[in-house]
């Protein structure tokens, strides 16, 4: 019987030479068009000369030093900004999901006699969905560039290019995490909401305590992309003349040395690899997170909520089965 996955029939010898053929075909390709249409026409105009490179990859040149100096003090804005952007978006966005939710619980409620009270809830919702709908659909740089402009004038003081660039990236970020963990909260089960009401739990405490954490390990890789949007959109500083690493690069390094190709390639690569230590960060605490949730046995253990481990609970061992042991006379 030839094995089988659960979408499709294993590939026989002959697909998979296939595979194997056409991927070393695509590939040989794709090495040759770099090489005649990204090497050889660099390599023409002098753009692998050590004269454009030395500045970024050579210490023993003569503004080595500074040149990473000013690097250095670019990418410390940068993290600087993603790590308040990044804070400020979850305590918001978690907020905003718990927010949500319970407004979205009490409007299947009943208030007999306080009629004002269900036209509040409704209203209160109409007015977060607008929130979130209106700054979810507006470009992050439109929304930078608001705070940075706007504000200042109606006399809302943010503490300069930084404080423009956080709000910013908080707004929007906040709006999108939030919908990333309402959506998580929504998708469980609803027996796990049915028994938090039924021991007693409030619906803030159910949240809380139940949905909220799960929602966090289940969204944990969508949350872990939006934190690494965040980390490139304080790029966008440059609009608001903030001095991040891409401005510093366009208005300081470039125009001293002429070497804009090689700069983005050194900025770029040192992106990608803040990008992707924070995806591995990502990983390891899903696999930590997940780890943790395991029984001594090897099977996953029931919330504290769920499973009786509430604080001042008694525990109450089971009878044995025949009921209680015998005593001799």
């Amino acid at each position: 019987m030839s094995e089988q996955t659960v979408l499709y029939d294993a590939p026989g010898p002959r697909a998979r030479m296939i595979t194997i053929v056409s991927s070393v075909i695509a590939a040989v390709l794709v090495i040759a068009g770099a090489y005649f249409f990204v090497y050889l026409p660099m390599d023409e105009k002098g753009q692998f000369d050590e004269a454009l490179w030395g500045p970024l990859l050579d210490p023993s040149n003569a503004v080595f030093d500074q040149v990473w100096e000013r690097l250095g003090e670019g990418f410390l804005a940068t993290l600087e900004a993603a790590v308040l952007a990044i804070v400020c978006s979850l305590v918001v966005g978690t907020l905003l999901a718990i927010w949500r939710v319970q407004l979205k619980a009490l409007s299947r409620r009943r208030f007999p006699g306080v009629a004002g009270v269900r036209f509040l809830v409704v209203a209160l919702n109409v007015i977060t969905r607008f929130f979130v709908e209106v700054f979810r659909g507006i470009p992050v740089v439109v929304t930078i560039v608001f705070c940075w402009a706007l504000l200042p004038k109606l006399g809302i003081d943010l503490g300069g290019d930084l404080g423009a660039l956080v709000l910013g990236l908080t707004i929007y970020n906040s709006v999108v995490i939030g919908e990333i963990l309402r959506s998580g909260m929504e998708g469980l089960p609803g027996g796990q909401r049915e028994a938090a009401d039924a021991i007693g739990l409030t619906t803030g405490q159910s949240i809380r305590l139940i949905l909220l954490p799960q929602a966090y390990r289940i969204m944990l890789p969508a949350l872990i992309s939006q934190l690494v949007v965040v980390l490139k959109d304080t790029s966008l500083g440059f609009i608001i003349t903030y001095e991040e690493a891409l401005r510093i690069s366009n208005t300081t390094i470039i125009p001293a040395l002429h070497n804009p190709i090689q700069t983005f390639v050194v900025v770029g690569a040192i992106f990608i690899l803040a990008n992707y230590l924070l995806s591995k960060l990502a990983s390891y605490t899903q696999r930590r997170l997940a780890r943790g949730r395991k029984a001594p046995g090897g099977r996953a253990a029931p919330p504290a909520a769920l499973s009786g481990e509430m604080p001042g609970a008694v525990a109450v061992q089971p009878a044995p089965v025949g009921g209680p042991p015998k005593t001799d006379d």
